[in-house]
C-alpha cells in the first residue's frame, strides 16, 4: 500500500463521526447476512453496472427526448453532469475514504471490477438522485416514478459491497442538492394544463353537441396504460350522456379505425367522430373521418398526446369544451403511400431510421415490461445495435441514422420533432441526421435546440445535420443487413424490420411517399380565449 493509499484509508476516521461509522458496520453487516438467491444478486450486479458512467439516465434521457420531452431530458442530465463533477472531482478527494472490504462480501455479489476509487461518496447514488431530482422539477410526476430506480441504484452499491450505507446517503444527498440548486439558476417551465401548443391554423365553426347526440368515440383502454390519471371513460359519460362510446377489446382483436369503418357504414352513421387513445389511434381514425367528411373529436388518452395536444386537448375537459360550444380547426394532414398502397393519413411525423427500430423493439416488450421499462431496454440496445440507413431521397443518395417527415414547420434546430408546433403551414419539414458517430447522433437526438447548440460548439455533436421544407417527398429506403429498415408513423410501426431470413429476399427495399394535404380535416378545438 502506498503513501496516497494510507492517507486515504485513514480519511474515512478522521472526518466521519463514530456513529456514522458504526452504522455503516451494521449496515454492512446485515445486508452481507442476508441470503438471496444468485437471480437476485445477478439482478442487483447488473443494475449497478448499467449505471456506470450514467448510461442507465442517458439511455432514460434519450426515451424522455424522443418522446418529446427534451427539456426534461435535458435538465436530468445537466443536473447529473454537475453532480458527477463534484462527486468525482471534488467531494472524493476531499473525503476520501476506503471501501468495504471484499473478504466480507459473498462471492456472488462482488462486482466483476471492484472500484478503487476513494469510497465517500457514492458517485452512483449522486448521478442518480442529481438526474431524478432534475427531472422531476419540471415533471414531478415522472420524478415520482424514477425515483424507485434511484433508490434502487443505490441499493445496488450496498448489496454488491461497493460502498458503505454513508457514501450512498451521501451521495443521494449531493446529487439531490445539486437537481434542487439547478431550479434556481434555470427555472422550470411547466406549461399550463390548457395551454395550447399549437399555432394558428384555419378558425371554423363546427357542429356543436352539448350532450353527445350523434357523437361515436372509439376508446383505445390500452393506450397511455403507464400514465397515471383519472379515467376518461367517466368523464365523457357524465358530460356526453348521449354519445356512444366504442371500447375495444384487446382479446377481439380490434383496432381504432375499423370500429370507425362499422360505425359510418350503418344505415345512420355518427355525425361526429371521436377517439381516445395514444397518437396512432387518433391517426387510424382521423382516416376515416378525412374520408367520411366528418369532423374528428379527439380527447387525449395516451401516453404521450402529441396531435390532442396541438390542437389545445391537452385534458379530457377541454375537448369536450370544443365539441359542445361547436369551436373547431381545419388543419392539415399528410399522406403516406407505398409503392401499390392506398395512402395512410399521417397526423404528426413519419420515419426511417432509430425511432421505427425503437418502437419496434419497444413494443416487443410492453408486454412483459411495461410500456416505460420496455421503453428504456429497447432505447439501449438500439442505440448499441442499429446500423444506418441507406435511402435516396429524390435523385439524392444518402446513408442516415435518421430520417423525419414532420407535417407543418417545426423548430428548426430538433433533428427528431415528434410534434408538430403548428395545424397549418402547408409544408412538410424534413429532417436528416447523416450517419457518424453513433454516440454523437444519439446525443443530437436527445436534446434540443438550445442544448444542441451548446454541445455543437463544444465540438461534442455532430454538424452532419439538415433541414429543409417540402411539399411532397420520395424516399428509396434500401436494405440494410439483407433486410427492410422499419418506417414509422404517429408512434406505430407501418413497416417492421424483420430478422427472418425468409423476408430478406421477398423486401429487399421499399418506395414510400409522403405528401402534405392542406386543410384537410376538421378537428375541434376549444376557443383561444377558453384556452387561456
Amino acid at each position: 500500500m502506498g503513501v496516497r493509499d494510507v492517507r486515504v484509508a485513514v480519511q474515512r476516521t478522521r472526518i466521519l463521526p463514530a456513529w456514522v461509522r458504526r452504522a455503516d458496520a451494521s449496515a454492512t453487516r446485515r445486508v452481507n447476512a442476508r441470503r438471496t438467491h444468485p437471480l437476485v444478486d445477478r439482478f442487483w450486479s447488473r443494475v449497478s453496472g448499467f449505471a456506470d458512467r450514467g448510461v442507465l439516465w442517458w439511455t432514460i434521457a434519450g426515451v424522455l427526448a424522443v418522446t418529446g420531452r427534451r427539456r426534461i431530458a435535458a435538465r436530468g442530465l445537466g443536473s447529473l453532469l454537475v453532480a458527477s463533477a463534484l462527486t468525482n472531482v471534488i467531494a472524493k478527494r476531499v473525503f476520501g475514504g476506503d471501501r468495504p472490504l471484499l473478504a466480507d462480501v459473498p462471492i456472488a455479489r462482488r462486482l466483476p471490477k471492484p472500484p478503487i476509487t476513494p469510497s465517500f461518496p457514492s458517485g452512483h447514488s449522486a448521478s442518480a438522485a442529481a438526474f431524478v431530482t432534475g427531472v422531476a422539477i419540471e415533471s414531478p410526476r415522472l420524478g415520482a416514478a424514477l425515483a424507485p430506480a434511484a433508490l434502487g441504484v443505490g441499493y445496488s452499491r450496498l448489496h454488491t459491497g461497493a460502498h458503505w450505507l454513508s457514501d450512498v446517503v451521501g451521495g443521494l444527498a449531493l446529487g439531490a442538492a445539486v437537481g434542487g440548486l439547478g431550479a434556481v439558476v434555470v427555472h422550470p417551465h411547466r406549461r399550463a394544463a390548457g395551454e395550447s401548443t399549437a399555432a394558428s391554423g384555419t378558425d371554423r365553426r363546427l357542429p356543436a353537441s352539448p350532450d353527445g347526440e350523434g357523437v361515436f368515440i372509439v376508446v383505445n383502454r390500452s393506450s397511455g396504460t403507464s400514465v397515471l390519471r383519472s379515467d376518461p371513460v367517466r368523464v365523457l359519460e357524465r358530460r356526453l350522456p348521449r354519445a356512444e362510446l366504442h371500447v375495444l377489446e384487446d382479446a377481439a382483436g380490434d383496432d381504432p379505425g375499423a370500429a370507425a369503418r362499422r360505425a359510418l357504414a350503418r344505415a345512420e352513421p355518427p355525425r361526429i367522430l371521436g377517439v381516445c387513445g395514444g397518437d396512432g389511434s387518433v391517426a387510424a381514425v382521423a382516416h376515416e373521418a378525412r374520408a367520411a367528411g366528418v369532423p374528428l373529436l379527439v380527447v387525449p388518452g395516451g401516453t404521450f398526446n402529441h396531435f390532442a395536444r396541438a390542437a389545445g386537448a391537452a385534458t379530457v375537459d377541454l375537448a369536450v369544451d370544443g365539441l359542445q360550444r361547436g369551436e373547431g380547426v381545419r388543419a392539415d394532414v399528410a399522406e403516406l403511400s407505398f409503392a401499390g398502397g392506398p395512402p395512410i393519413t399521417v397526423l404528426n411525423t413519419a420515419s426511417v431510421g432509430l425511432y421505427p427500430d425503437f418502437v419496434a423493439e419497444r413494443e416487443r416488450r410492453e408486454h412483459r415490461f411495461g410500456k416505460w421499462l420496455a421503453a428504456v431496454i429497447a432505447a439501449n440496445r438500439v442505440l448499441r445495435r442499429s446500423a444506418p440507413v441507406n435511402v435516396v431521397v429524390g435523385a439524392r443518395r444518402a446513408r442516415v441514422w435518421s430520417l423525419y417527415i414532420g407535417v407543418g414547420p417545426n423548430d428548426p434546430g430538433i433533428p427528431a420533432p415528434m410534434r408538430r408546433s403548428r395545424l397549418d403551414g402547408g409544408v412538410l419539414d424534413v429532417r436528416v441526421l447523416h450517419a457518424g458517430s453513433r454516440f454523437r447522433a444519439a446525443g443530437t437526438l436527445a436534446f434540443g435546440r438550445r442544448t444542441s447548440a451548446v454541445l455543437r460548439r463544444m465540438r461534442l455533436l455532430p454538424k452532419r445535420f439538415e433541414s429543409y421544407t417540402t411539399e411532397s417527398i420520395d424516399v428509396l429506403v434500401r436494405p440494410r443487413h439483407g433486410q427492410p429498415p422499419g418506417f414509422a408513423h404517429d408512434g406505430e410501426v407501418a413497416i417492421e424490420a424483420t430478422a427472418d431470413a425468409s423476408a430478406r429476399t421477398a423486401a429487399p427495399g421499399y418506395r414510400t411517399t409522403v405528401r402534405i394535404v392542406p386543410e384537410a380535416l376538421d378537428v375541434y378545438r376549444p376557443g383561444r380565449a377558453h384556452e387561456s
